[in-house]
């Protein structure tokens, strides 16, 4: 078994003690699998985003925005509060990275900064005790997706282009074995 790595960044000049940059890395999500659940937009089916796919959109990830609904319940596009400048396919999961405005939403980064539970995936999408934080997952968004089969319960994406991301709870998004946490 090989592990494959496929990685794209933006160089972000390092401003040290910057007062709203608070670094964040995590897993958006997996590939190759079918979601736990059907994420919003899908019309109540579960999605399957191809590495194919995944590979092809990774442009469309860099600079888009993380976003979140105050009970971190759902995705809100008008809440940005932070910036994607990293995204990596590693094993059979996407991370991520990159900085959230720390001094605008305050309450957010210490929500993310709060010790939690463990995730079951780690980042090669293999077993491990990777600590993640206060029990968020994260969710991408995507436009002109191409679905193989709109008549099959899980639909299996095989174009998207990333338009941001966010961070909710993980009992809300669509695969549970997303996290976030900072760094």
């Amino acid at each position: 078994m090989g592990l494959s790595v496929e990685s794209m960044a933006i160089e972000m000049p390092a401003v040290h003690g910057h007062p709203n940059r608070a670094s964040f890395r995590g897993v958006l999500t997996i590939v190759d699998a079918a979601s736990d659940k059907a994420p919003s937009g899908a019309r109540g089916h579960r999605v399957l985003l191809t590495r194919r796919a995944a590979e092809a959109a990774m442009p469309s990830l860099m600079g888009m925005g993380l976003d979140y609904s105050p009970a971190l319940d759902r995705h809100d596009a008008r809440r940005k509060i932070g910036v994607i400048t990293r995204a990596e396919i590693v094993g059979r999961v996407i991370e991520v990275g990159g900085f959230l405005y720390a001094r605008d939403f305050p309450e957010i980064v210490a929500e993310i900064g709060k010790p939690g539970r463990t995730s079951a995936l780690g980042a090669a999408g293999d077993k491990t005790n990777h600590a993640s934080r206060a029990g968020l997952g994260m969710s991408y968004e995507i436009t002109d997706a191409l679905v193989e089969d709109i008549t099959a319960s899980v639909w299996v994406l095989n174009r998207v282009t990333f338009t941001g991301a966010a961070v909710l709870r993980r009992d809300k998004a669509a695969y549970r074995a997303t996290w976030i946490e900072l760094g």
